[in-house]
């Protein structure tokens, strides 16, 4: 691999064009859908000697990133700039800085409340983070709602995710083992993922009026777990359509100041047999985001 310029100002031609063509491979390699993948890496190889004209890594990121959504527009593939030379040896700075972010939001728990007519409501803020970071706040939470005669799950600005998560939210919300969606991936074989089965300890379960808010803010990690509930009936979803992002991404260094992001699965529903790329989340009640929340409990403690 040549060592490329780790100033962010403006690379030499030879330098970019490397950068293009790499970022070109690792599409065709590794895109979740193969098809798309090699036709985005021919039109990033045919439009190399535009590339080739940006003045510094910053316009670069973004020129190569409105070539590569172009065609299906998906917001998980893009190349993103970073002012500070990203650390030798790759990484993802992304998924590095998941840590710290959970850290800073208390597990994404923005706020856990008692509503009027004995509605509970949980807020969750920026993600769905790993159980391993957050798995202990979720569960928390989760139980402070339990006795709730209805719960809203308000997921308006959660923008990512993670399935094993995704998975222990749903355990306190089905009365059973369900299978959430199945994760297709290139060259890997198929892997499911289901809520598990009840555990000892108070849950809301499956049988109590159920509302998730959504937004044009909410975006994968966010959607899949609204999606989910909507498609096997379990809750009404109040709000805005989503941001369309469904297939969950992996990170490649191209070059000391810019990070490539490849989706690189698909998730299947067994309800729907699709998912939610591109099209979003519809709401079954589709209000302004801001009105969301007055909204779903209305509905709920009137029981509707």
């Amino acid at each position: 691999m040549t060592t490329l310029d780790t100033r962010a100002e403006p690379g030499t031609q030879e330098e970019i064009a490397e950068v293009v063509e790499r970022t070109a491979r690792l599409v065709d390699e590794h895109y979740v859908l193969p098809d798309v993948a090699a036709r985005l890496a021919g039109l990033l190889r045919a439009e190399a000697a535009r590339h080739r004209r940006e003045r510094s890594w910053s316009t670069l990121a973004g020129a190569l990133t409105r070539t590569l959504r172009s065609l299906n527009g998906d917001r998980h593939l893009g190349v993103r700039f970073h002012d500070r030379p990203l650390p030798e040896g790759g990484g993802d700075p992304l998924a590095d800085d998941l840590p710290r972010m959970a850290r800073a939001s208390l597990g994404g728990i923005h706020r856990v409340e008692r509503l009027s007519g004995n509605v509970g409501l949980v807020r969750i803020e920026p993600a769905l983070f790993s159980p391993t970071l957050a798995g202990a706040a979720m569960t928390a939470a989760l139980r402070l709602v339990a006795d709730a005669d209805a719960l809203v799950l308000d997921l308006r600005e959660t923008i990512g995710g993670d399935p094993e998560m995704e998975a222990l939210v749903c355990g306190h919300l089905f009365d059973r083992p369900t299978h959430l969606y199945t994760m297709r991936q290139r060259d890997r074989p198929d892997r499911q993922f289901w809520s598990p089965a009840p555990l000892p300890g108070a849950r809301f379960g499956g049988e109590r009026p159920l509302a998730v808010l959504t937004s044009a803010t909410t975006f994968s990690g966010g959607e899949s777990l609204a999606y989910a509930l909507q498609q096997h009936g379990r809750a009404t979803v109040v709000g805005e359509r989503t941001g369309g992002g469904a297939h969950p991404r992996t990170g490649f260094q191209v070059h000391p100041h810019l990070h490539l992001s490849v989706p690189v699965a698909s998730p299947v529903n067994p309800v729907s047999g699709t998912n939610w790329e591109g099209a979003g989340v519809a709401p079954d009640v589709e209000v302004p985001a801001a009105d969301a929340p007055a909204v779903a409990h209305r509905r709920l403690a009137a029981g509707a």
